[in-house]
């Protein structure tokens, strides 16, 4: 299955604008300011802005009505949300009934020695000082990040589920686009993993969790 760039996979998956779209873990901002390009409403928010258009504010400190976003989205950073249950229930209180969640994500449980392995040498290849072994980085990285599974559990209270799709990543981490097709191939061959997940969830109709 064709695995699309970010700003594609989310497009495909929104409403027309004007909607009003979150971005959640908005960063510098510039997913943002292409969809504000495209005619939405984009409201781009992180507890540590690095752009002057995002605002500087927790999701579960939101200080937004009930149901006044179309849609949000969330590239590689609910695996970062602190705290998740609070941050997630939040999400699904300033979404529309019905609205689309889309979630771009690193799945840190499928972050294996392999894929460290494969990340350190390309980041080596780059003149990158990488000091730490395989086994060093997936440790530091499962310690701190929140696994898919707990992420998707916390949303299925809120959201209806979906079967994520899952792909390469770990050329967007650090390395560029000229590693992609070489994950991709190893991902096909089954010598690495895809730690790569995409999904779409819906904000539930009712919601009595």
């Amino acid at each position: 299955m064709p695995y699309p760039e970010p700003t594609a996979f989310v497009r495909a998956n929104l409403p027309a604008p004007p909607a009003r779209l979150l971005e959640v873990g908005a960063g510098h901002g510039e997913l943002a300011r292409t969809f504000r390009e495209f005619g939405y409403d984009v409201l781009a928010i992180d507890p540590d802005p690095r752009g002057s258009d995002v605002s500087a504010v927790a999701l579960h400190e939101l200080d937004e009505p009930s149901e006044s976003f179309h849609a949000a989205f969330a590239i590689l950073s609910l695996h970062h949300v602190e705290p998740l249950r609070p941050s997630v229930r939040r999400l699904a209180e300033v979404l529309k009934p019905g609205a689309p969640l889309v979630v771009d994500e690193f799945d840190v449980a499928a972050f294996d020695r392999a894929a460290a392995e494969w990340w350190l040498a390309r980041r080596r290849e780059l003149g990158g000082l990488e000091e730490a072994t395989a086994e060093q980085v997936v440790d530091e990285h499962r310690a701190h990040l929140h696994p898919l599974d707990l992420i998707r559990d916390e949303l299925e209270a809120h959201f209806t589920p979906s079967t994520p799709v899952r792909g390469p990543y770990l050329y967007r981490w650090d390395l560029g686009d000229r590693f992609r097709t070489a994950e991709e191939e190893l991902i096909a061959r089954g010598h690495l993993a895809p730690v790569g997940a995409r999904f779409v969830v819906r904000r539930k109709r009712s919601d009595s969790a």
